[in-house]
C-alpha cells in the first residue's frame, strides 16, 4: 500500500532565506513521528506541507486517495461566543459524521478530553483547555494522519500525560513537531530531525528519541571522518595545482577539474556542517543576602476564588525550584506575587531589601513592529554585558541571527527566534531571583541544553514554571506543588507531586488510595530510580526542614566567631575561655548538620 503521505524532493524559501531544500519523506499507516530540527530550519513549513495548508516552491506533494488529514497549528484559535459544544459539533458537522451519531460522538471526544462541561466558551479557555479542545476537534473527522505542531507548548504536565496516551492507543498515523524529549521517547516510533547539517537535508531513524542520538552521534561522527578525508585529498590536490600542471594533457585536465570538483564539495560540506549555538550566561548579581524571600501562611485569591493557601517557603540564594500545578492552579499568579504586582490574601510574604527580580514571561511579549536591532539594543548600537561594550551585531551572533536579520522587523522571527530574543535582554539585568515561565515553549534542543547548564550554573534563586519534565528533573533541587484545589506542598520531584496530586483527587472523590500518600511537605526521592535509596517519614520531615536548621547553624557559628575574636574579651581569660568554648560547640553543631544535609541529599537523589 502506498504510503498516506508521499513528499518528493521539496523546496521552500521564506523571503530570501532557504529553509529546507530537495527533501523527501513519507507518512506511513500508523506512523508515530517526532519532527525535530534547530530553530529555523523550517519544521512548522514542512509540517503545513504535508497538511496541504503551504504548497511547496518545487517538488510534489502526494496524498493517498481518501486519506484524512487533520492539522493542529500551534495557536489554538476559536470564534468568540462559540461555546464547546458548538465547537465540536461543527468539526463533526465538516467530518461528514451522521447527525444521528453527533451526541454520541461528542461526549465521547468531550469526555476524553476531560472537558467537565460543554458549555464553557471556546475562547476564553486557558492555553492548554484550547489545545485539548484543539486536538479532539482535529479527531472528530477520524483522520488517517494527525499532524501536531508543538502540541505541549500550552498544555500543563496532566494535559501532556493524557496526550502521550492518546497517541499510544490510537490507531491513526501521527507527525508531531516537538522539542519535549520525554514527549518524543513516550510517543515517537521514528525521529526525524530537519537539519541542514545532514546532506539529504534530514536524517530520519526507526526507533525512540534515545536511538536517534545513538544513530545521530553514529552519523555525525562518520560525515566527520569523511570531511577530514577529504580535506587531505584536497590539501595534497591544491600543493599540486600550486606547481602549476600544464592543461595541455587529457590526463592533467581531467586531474584539474577533478581536483576543482573536490574543492567544491568539501567547501559545501563545511557550509554544511557548520554549527553554531547560542551564548546563554545569565548574570548574577553581587548581593551577599541568602534569604531572598519567605512565605509564611501566604493565601491569594483571584476573581472571588482561592487558588492557594497555607503556602510556608523560603527562597534562598541558590536554590532551583520547580513550580507544578495543572492549568489554573495558580503557577502564573504565584510569579507575579513574587513580583511584587499582587498581595496575599492572608499570610505574610518577605522580601529582601532592593531585590532585583528578572521575569521570562510565557506569553513573549514583544514589540513586533521593531527591528531585530532596536529589540536587541533600544538605547544605540551596543549593549552593556558584565560591564563590557558589546556591539549589537556581535550581540545579534551569540543568539544565532545573522547581520541580515538585524533591519529585519521581529514579526518575521520564528516563535525560537523570539523567545531568543527575550533571553538576550534578560541576560543584560543582574538577578537574585531568574522567574521564568514556559521558557522552553519554542526553543529547538541544542538551544534547551544549554539553557539548562546555564540555569544548573546561576548563582542566584531561580523559579521555573515549565512543562518539560526533562528540564524540571533536570534543574529543579526541590518541587513546589499546587493541585488546583487551594492546597500545596513541598516535594523532591516532579513525581513525588503526581503522586500527592493522585491521592489529592482520590480524597475529594472519597475514594480510597492504594497505598498512604506521603507528606506534602517534605521531599522525597525519584520513584523507580535505580541505586537510589529511599526517606523514610521521619527522614522525609527532617530533610524539608534542615535547610532553615543550616541557616540558623551558620548565624550562631558567625556569631560565636565574632565574639571570640572581640578585642573586648581578649584580656579577660574566663570571658575568652567562655566564647573559645562556644566557639567550638557551633562548629561542631554545624559541622554535624552539613553532614547530614549531605547524606539525607545523597539518600533523597
Amino acid at each position: 500500500m502506498p504510503p498516506i503521505l508521499n513528499a518528493q524532493s521539496i523546496s521552500k524559501t521564506f523571503g530570501a532565506t532557504p529553509l529546507f531544500r530537495g527533501i523527501s519523506m513519507t507518512v506511513d499507516d500508523g506512523a508515530r513521528i517526532g519532527l525535530i530540527g534547530p530553530n529555523g530550519a523550517g519544521k512548522s513549513t514542512l509540517l503545513a506541507v504535508l497538511a496541504g495548508q503551504v504548497e511547496p516552491d518545487t517538488g510534489e506533494m502526494a496524498v493517498r486517495k481518501r486519506t484524512r488529514a487533520a492539522y493542529v497549528p500551534q495557536d489554538s484559535r476559536f470564534t468568540p461566543g462559540l461555546n464547546v459544544r458548538q465547537v465540536l459539533e461543527q468539526a463533526l458537522s465538516a467530518g461528514h459524521v451522521l447527525e444521528s451519531e453527533h451526541e454520541g460522538r461528542l461526549r465521547e471526544l468531550a469526555g476524553r478530553a476531560g472537558f467537565a462541561s460543554l458549555d464553557a466558551e471556546a475562547a476564553s479557555l486557558s492555553g492548554g483547555w484550547r489545545k485539548r479542545l484543539a486536538i479532539v476537534e482535529a479527531l472528530a473527522g477520524e483522520p488517517d494522519v494527525l499532524l501536531l505542531d508543538e502540541p505541549t507548548n500550552h498544555l500543563d504536565l496532566a494535559g501532556i500525560e493524557w496526550l502521550e496516551e492518546l497517541l499510544s492507543t490510537s490507531s491513526f498515523a501521527a507527525v508531531t513537531v516537538s522539542h519535549d524529549r520525554y514527549f518524543l521517547e513516550a510517543t515517537s516510533s521514528e525521529i526525524i530531525e530537519l537539519n541542514r547539517v545532514y546532506a539529504e537535508g534530514l536524517l530520519r531513524v526507526k526507533g525512540n528519541f534515545s536511538r536517534f542520538l545513538e544513530e545521530r552521534q553514529a552519523y555525525l561522527e562518520s560525515q566527520s571522518r569523511q570531511q577530514e578525508s577529504l580535506r587531505n585529498r584536497v590539501r595534497t590536490e591544491i600543493e599540486w595545482l600550486r606547481r602549476g600542471p600544464k592543461a595541455r594533457t587529457t590526463k592533467s585536465k581531467a586531474r584539474i577539474d577533478a581536483a576543482n570538483a573536490m574543492i567544491g564539495q568539501l567547501a559545501q560540506m563545511d557550509a554544511r556542517t557548520a554549527s553554531s549555538t547560542a551564548g546563554i550566561d545569565f548574570a548574577a548579581s553581587e548581593r551577599k543576602t541568602k534569604r531572598l524571600v519567605e512565605f509564611q501562611d501566604v493565601a491569594c485569591d483571584v476573581g472571588g476564588r482561592r487558588l492557594f493557601s497555607g503556602l510556608n517557603f523560603i527562597l534562598t540564594a541558590g536554590m532551583k525550584v520547580g513550580l507544578v500545578g495543572p492549568n489554573g492552579s495558580g503557577k502564573t499568579t504565584l510569579l507575579r506575587l513574587l513580583r511584587g504586582e499582587l498581595e496575599p490574601a492572608e499570610g505574610q510574604l518577605r522580601r529582601a531589601e532592593a531585590l532585583r527580580l528578572v521575569y521570562f514571561s510565557q506569553n513573549r511579549e514583544l514589540d513586533e513592529n521593531l527591528t531585530l536591532r532596536r529589540a536587541l539594543a533600544p538605547e544605540g548600537d551596543a549593549v552593556i554585558h558584565q560591564g563590557r561594550t558589546v556591539h549589537v551585531a556581535s550581540w545579534a551572533s551569540r543568539f544565532l541571527f545573522t547581520g541580515e536579520q538585524l533591519n529585519q522587523p521581529v514579526r518575521n522571527l520564528s516563535g525560537g527566534e523570539r523567545a531568543r530574543v527575550l533571553i538576550a535582554k534578560l541576560m543584560l539585568e543582574p538577578a537574585d531571583i531568574l522567574l521564568l515561565d514556559e521558557p522552553t515553549n519554542d526553543l529547538d534542543i541544542p538551544t534547551l541544553e544549554i539553557l539548562e547548564e546555564n540555569l544548573l550554573e546561576f548563582p542566584g534563586a531561580l523559579v521555573l514554571v515549565t512543562h518539560d519534565r526533562y528540564l524540571l528533573n533536570r534543574v529543579a533541587s526541590t518541587v513546589v506543588g499546587l493541585d488546583g484545589r487551594g492546597n500545596t506542598g513541598r516535594f523532591a520531584d516532579y513525581a513525588q507531586w503526581e503522586s500527592w496530586l493522585e491521592e489529592q483527587e482520590a480524597a475529594a472523590q472519597n475514594r480510597p488510595t492504594a497505598s498512604p500518600a506521603p507528606q506534602p511537605a517534605a521531599p522525597a526521592p525519584t520513584p523507580g530510580a535505580a541505586g537510589k535509596k529511599k526517606l523514610s517519614y521521619l527522614e522525609a520531615r527532617e530533610f524539608a526542614a534542615i535547610e532553615q536548621r543550616v541557616e540558623a547553624a551558620d548565624a550562631r557559628l558567625a556569631a560565636a566567631r565574632q565574639r571570640a575574636e572581640s578585642p573586648e574579651i581578649a584580656t579577660n581569660a574566663a570571658e575568652l575561655q567562655s566564647a573559645l568554648a562556644e566557639l567550638e560547640a557551633a562548629q561542631q553543631e554545624n559541622d554535624a548538620l552539613y553532614a547530614r544535609w549531605a547524606e539525607l541529599t545523597e539518600k533523597a537523589g
